[in-house]
């Protein structure tokens, strides 16, 4: 019997990759063309547009009818509040809303902060409304003391 020398070392073998190469773009070429078999065409929705005088009506309608009724609840950067130019307490303020609320059903109301006051107070106060008042408080951004600028104040649906 003969032993080999650990000294004599042997050719390094050569792996050939081409045939897995081969087998690889194979599989490529498969799933690409079930793809493009599997796919077709795009399933649609069908939505009916309304015709344009229905839509003229609709916006003569919109023109015609007065926005809802607003309750303004501004914040003071101190941390007063008021209630349409009326001072009150936080207490009493979340009692007001809701009754505001009852009492106009397509009523909105905008809490309007100082910028000055910290964040956390507003998000704290806009919570403890919409604990009281649902989902028709809105974060307004604007100092909202002129009535006039209810174009111009920008609310923030949560």
């Amino acid at each position: 019997m003969r032993f080999q020398n650990k000294n004599e070392l042997g050719e390094i073998p050569e792996v050939d990759i081409t045939p897995m190469l081969n087998v690889i773009m194979v599989v490529l070429a498969f799933f690409v063309v079930v793809s493009t078999t599997l796919t077709g065409e795009p399933e649609t929705v069908k939505i009916d547009l309304p015709n344009p005088s229905e839509s003229e009506a609709a916006d003569e309608e919109a023109e015609d009818s007065e926005p809802p009724p607003v309750l303004r609840v501004n914040v003071a950067a101190d941390g007063t509040m008021t209630v349409d130019d009326r001072p009150y307490q936080k207490e009493e303020v979340l009692a007001i809303v809701p009754a505001y609320i009852e009492n106009n059903p397509e009523s909105l109301v905008y809490l309007i902060p100082d910028p000055d006051l910290p964040y956390e107070q507003v998000i704290q106060m806009l919570a403890a409304m919409r604990d009281v008042g649902g989902d028709r408080i809105s974060l307004a951004v604007g100092n909202g003391k002129d009535k006039d600028e209810t174009e111009e104040v920008k609310t923030s649906e949560e």
